[in-house]
């Protein structure tokens, strides 16, 4: 088994079937900047992925990836609009398949990776995880707004202040008639 020293940036492409063939591990960084989907949501271009992936054949003669890719990219909280951390853990589990057809019979617990022959473009492969693992909505987890009740402490403050124009006569009502 052989690999890449963790702090060193991952290659764009290889060739994972070859890769798989000889067992081959893959661990380094690729700068958010070089992933573009996921750098159009970033508001830091210095972020970076880490990526561990170990390429190989399982008992079933599957050519699989597997590894995680992980980073913390800042993006937009949808409540306040400020920067928020969001910590992004993809697990990788993929098997090389040549074909749709070929995808279909995979074991559930492998998600296919449907490539042609030659060099594949490994940061493609490690965006779209990453992609698939991004919450829905990104927010603070702490209330980042204030808690406001639209209207209700104005209606209250304007019934204080205005004058009861039947106040005048309710006085009247009370006196003694003379």
């Amino acid at each position: 088994m052989s690999s890449t020293p963790s702090n060193t940036q991952l290659p764009r492409h290889i060739d994972p079937r070859k890769f798989a063939q000889q067992g081959l591990d893959l661990s380094g960084f690729i700068a958010v900047s070089e992933l573009t989907r996921l750098a159009e949501i970033s508001l830091d271009s210095s972020d970076k992925v880490e990526v561990e992936l170990e390429f190989g054949v399982d008992d079933e003669r599957h050519r699989v990836i597997v590894g995680r890719a992980n980073c913390a990219l800042k993006v937009t909280c949808q409540r306040c609009l400020e920067p928020v951390e969001v910590v992004l853990d993809a697990e990788i589990n993929l098997a090389i398949v040549w074909d749709e057809e070929r995808a279909k019979q995979l074991p559930k617990a492998l998600d296919p990776l449907i490539l042609p022959e030659g060099a594949a473009d490994i940061y493609s492969i490690i965006e779209d995880e990453l992609l698939l693992n991004l919450p829905m909505v990104s927010y603070h987890d702490e209330d980042c707004i204030e808690q406001t009740s639209f209207g209700d402490d104005e209606v209250e403050a304007k019934t204080e202040s205005t004058k009861n124009p039947f106040q005048v006569l309710e006085q009247l009502k009370g006196s003694p008639k003379s």
